[in-house]
């Protein structure tokens, strides 16, 4: 069973390799959720959000999604884990830098994605 302390841990390990840039207008900061987040869209119990990039009114901030992790990627080895979790931290700061810059590539490839998985 994944531990949300190492969870937790991992994270803070990944943020921390990020430059100090990336964090520019990110005043909501990195926040973790237990909740497991299916997607919208699953056709099953096979499709979960991991994180999650918001800007609202009161300023823009990620959200990484524990129960999503645990429920998806419990089997891997804490290596393996970490690498997930590194490709969805950094693909939520692209999100992010994409959004402060006003492109939409990211989510232009995101929504291509999910044609993909929905047989679109």
């Amino acid at each position: 069973m994944l531990q949300i302390e190492l969870f937790s841990e991992i994270l803070d390990e990944l943020a921390a390799e990020l430059p100090e840039e990336f964090y520019s207008e990110l005043n909501l900061g990195i926040n973790i959720s237990e909740e497991a987040k299916p997607h919208p869209l699953a056709k099953q119990d096979d499709l979960f959000i991991m994180g999650e990039y918001f800007h609202t009114q009161i300023g823009r901030g990620i959200i990484i999604y524990y129960g999503s992790f645990a429920k998806v990627f419990s089997h891997l080895t804490t290596e393996a884990l970490t690498n997930e979790l590194r490709h969805t931290l950094r693909h939520e700061f692209r999100h992010h830098m994409e959004g402060q810059a006003g492109e939409r590539g990211l989510e232009i490839e995101d929504e291509r994605q999910l044609r993909g998985y929905l047989g679109q």
